[in-house]
């Protein structure tokens, strides 16, 4: 398993969300990741998703 990070903010910037997670891999963290976010009710905010390595995996601006 890897340990992911997602993020998400206010329109000023302000960071509302910094969890991370695990997940076995890109795809798996990808769909976590929305759903997380699906949750939280911060879908349409702010948002990204990066994996261990730093790749970007969700974004939303």
């Amino acid at each position: 398993m890897k340990t992911y990070k997602l993020t998400a903010f206010e329109a000023n910037g302000e960071k509302i969300l910094d969890e991370s997670f695990q997940a076995e891999n890109d795809d798996s963290a990808k769909k976590l990741g929305e759903k997380l976010l699906s949750e939280k009710n911060l879908f349409e905010h702010t948002h990204r998703c990066t994996s261990p390595s730093g790749k970007l995996l969700l974004f939303h601006s």
